[in-house]
């Protein structure tokens, strides 16, 4: 078996890891929760301990393209949504040689989240109801957590959660799963109105037995100067409350810190 970067490297070596949060049913209440794939470790250090996708950074790879690269192998997820999230790098946060990652979080809809590969290295869990993870990586949920939920206050990230129309409900159902906390329907609704982020689009949800719902769209010739990373302004949900404070198989390598 070819030696690993640290193996080959005395010095410090490059990681990728990745963060991708989903959309899913809580299977006891029904309520959206956000979870995440883990992949399990089939080597030391930390045998059989969950941990994020990842792997070692080739020399001839882009940072991008290898987080994409060892989700895709891990976890068969592809998400069009993938940013850069921080940079880990903590002298004791990996036995052995120092290792420092670089690690995104991408966001994806429920429909793709299905199509992961799950089997007995590859599950999904609820994002609050971790186990302990291998490394660093409870700590580096903890931050994307952080991230995502301070975004969703200012900029248009639900988005990515979304098809490209939605109801309103389902806006709402995303800021508060991700917030963890109700928002009053009513004032929700008020807000986005009066926001002029979402135009309807004049359709309706097909179907529906009731009273079908109104499709929105996002209002892309808006522009703001305090934009997210979707162009996204920060009067959506200013005036909302605030949150506290193919076939599954082993991984092609471990993930590493």
């Amino acid at each position: 078996m070819p030696a690993s970067p640290a193996q080959r490297n005395p010095g410090a070596t490059l990681a990728v890891s990745t963060v991708i949060f989903a959309l899913r049913p809580d299977a006891n209440s029904g309520m959206k929760m956000l979870w995440l794939p883990l992949v399990r470790r089939t080597r030391e250090p930390h045998r059989n301990q969950w941990a994020l996708p990842g792997g070692w950074l080739p020399d001839a790879e882009e940072l991008a393209a290898a987080a994409a690269r060892t989700l895709h192998e891990t976890t068969a997820l592809a998400p069009t949504y993938l940013e850069q999230l921080y940079t880990f790098g903590d002298l004791n946060r990996s036995p052995g040689n120092r290792v420092v990652s670089i690690v995104y979080w991408a966001l994806v809809q429920s429909d793709e989240a299905a199509r992961a590969a799950e089997g007995d290295n590859v599950r999904w869990f609820a994002a609050d109801r971790l186990p302990p993870l291998a490394f660093d990586h409870n700590r580096i949920v903890e931050y994307a957590l952080w991230r995502l939920r301070t975004k969703v206050e200012y900029s248009r990230i639900a988005h990515a959660f979304l098809g490209d129309t939605f109801t309103l409900t389902q806006l709402r159902e995303v800021h508060e799963a991700v917030l963890r906390k109700p928002l009053d329907p009513a004032n929700f609704r008020r807000s986005v109105e009066s926001s002029g982020t979402l135009i309807d689009t004049g359709r309706q949800v097909a179907g529906a037995r009731h009273r079908p719902a109104r499709l929105y769209r996002y209002n892309d010739s808006e522009s703001h100067p305090n934009q997210g990373p979707s162009g996204s302004p920060n009067s959506l949900t200013a005036t909302l409350e605030h949150a506290p404070q193919e076939h599954p198989g082993e991984p092609h390598d471990d993930p590493i810190g």
